[in-house]
């Protein structure tokens, strides 16, 4: 068994994968980075999205992507196998609203190849599994398909929401991800972050 990181700093998360996770304040967040001391990032060789299994079940017929469409949509209406054929979608990045699944991304906060060159290149596949796939911790979560692929695996110091009123979030967002799982930042993925907290 892969035991996620501890720290005693580290409020409990809602285990209800359906609950939609808060990310650490502002404050905690400019805290946290106080204690990160900045490592130039690792290299993308080797990285495979493979080596993140991911959209696992969570139960019955739906797995990870699903559950999350059902988690952030309202009005969301699931078929016999789990997926989504209507609802709707409000995409936090950009303010677009959408009415079909297919226009929608499943972000992973902190992109895989990210964390590759973060440290996860030295976890073993079944702890990159549970990274991938985290629902306890803000990692996903439902966005505009075409904003999703222009972040791409790109950090806070290199991409940030289009959308300005969410930036302060999703910099919470990104601190409570790397903390937890203990990846490391670089220089100008710190500043960043802190140029944006500071202004919360």
């Amino acid at each position: 068994m892969v035991r996620a990181p501890t720290d005693s700093r580290r409020r409990k998360s809602p285990t209800d994968p359906h609950t939609k996770s808060r990310p650490i304040s502002a404050a905690a967040a400019r805290s946290y980075l106080a204690t990160v001391t900045p490592k130039t990032e690792g290299s993308t060789s080797g990285y495979s999205r493979d080596l993140f299994p991911h959209w696992s079940t969570v139960s019955g017929t739906c797995n990870t992507r699903e559950t999350v469409l059902k988690r952030d949509g309202s009005g969301v209406v699931q078929d016999s196998a789990c997926a989504a054929v209507s609802g709707n979608w409000y995409s936090e990045y950009d303010g677009a609203t959408w009415t079909a699944a297919s226009d929608v991304d499943i972000d992973h906060v902190v992109p895989l190849a990210e964390a590759w060159r973060s440290g996860a290149n030295s976890w073993t596949t079944s702890k990159r599994q549970q990274f991938a796939n985290d629902l306890t911790r803000p990692q996903l979560i439902a966005v505009t398909d075409n904003v999703n692929q222009a972040k791409g695996d790109l950090d806070p110091g290199k991409w940030l929401p289009p959308r300005t009123a969410y930036r302060c979030t999703y910099a919470r967002l990104w601190v409570d991800v790397k903390q937890y799982w203990n990846l490391s930042m670089d220089s100008t993925e710190k500043t960043a972050l802190l140029n944006i907290l500071n202004a919360c």
